[in-house]
């Protein structure tokens, strides 16, 4: 339990990658918030979780700086100051690039980047201040490489991870260290609506959609949430101090 004493705070926290996350930022010892939008979601995961020692939840929308920064004040005040930062929160927006209003474009830059930014400079003072902080951003490995009718969310995680490289430079010196985590397609909810607009314009059915996702991978399958996990905790980890700036790619090969 190399993170005993630990405070994580895990947004996007009440399903799929989230989730898994805090359960095994929870099996190292930490003590884990989770943040997200919907107060009854949060509640739900966190009894999952059954840990209610080690375990807090709180609302707000990354989007919103001004929540975040309400938000991240009460998790110190239950846990004190968060010492690992998991910016998970995202949303996978698509169309083809001439029927992107800006409406979508916003949408993607305030989830997947800007929501990034808000909870850095929230967590940021604290870790500094310490000497001691992991910043881990869940980008994609459309943060790496480009995919058709969805040039707005790549524009927003090849964002992120620039973000990533920079801040890792920055702060270099400071006892933090920040690091991308980039999977490919991942057995969740948005993998599901990504199957269902497939199915629909496409007619193929649940299983040929299925396949169609996992064709880019080169081991031919789904990433799993537990996967992308392990690969942040590792990240987390007190031994992990020489990795800054990384974006490690959870891909089965897709992306080298």
């Amino acid at each position: 339990m190399q993170l005993t004493g630990k405070h994580a705070l895990v947004t996007g926290g009440s399903r799929g990658i989230g989730l898994e996350i805090a359960r095994q930022l929870l099996a190292q010892g930490a003590r884990v918030t989770l943040a997200g939008r919907d107060t009854a979601a949060l509640v739900e995961a966190a009894a999952s979780l059954n840990d209610a020692e080690n375990l807090a939840t709180v609302t707000f929308d990354v989007a919103d700086g001004q929540a975040v920064a309400d938000g991240f004040a009460r998790a110190a005040a239950h846990f004190g100051p968060v010492d690992i930062l998991v910016n998970n929160a995202g949303q996978a927006g698509a169309a083809p690039f001439m029927k992107t209003d800006d409406a979508l474009w916003q949408r993607m830059l305030d989830v997947n980047l800007t929501g990034a930014y808000h909870c850095l400079q929230a967590a940021l003072p604290d870790m500094v201040q310490a000497g001691w902080g992991r910043v881990v951003n869940i980008a994609s490995t459309a943060g790496l490489t480009g995919y058709r009718y969805v040039s707005a969310y790549c524009a927003a995680k090849h964002g992120l991870v620039g973000l990533t490289r920079a801040l890792a430079l920055e702060l270099a010196t400071s006892g933090v260290t920040v690091n991308a985590v980039c999977p490919g397609f991942t057995d969740t909810d948005m993998a599901s609506e990504a199957v269902g607009n497939i199915m629909s314009k496409t007619g193929r059915s649940e299983e040929q959609a299925r396949s169609a996702l996992a064709a880019g991978n080169p081991q031919q399958r789904l990433v799993q949430p537990e996967e992308v996990a392990h690969a942040v905790v590792w990240l987390c980890m007190p031994q992990s101090s020489a990795m800054n700036g990384q974006s490690v790619a959870v891909a089965g090969g897709e992306v080298m």
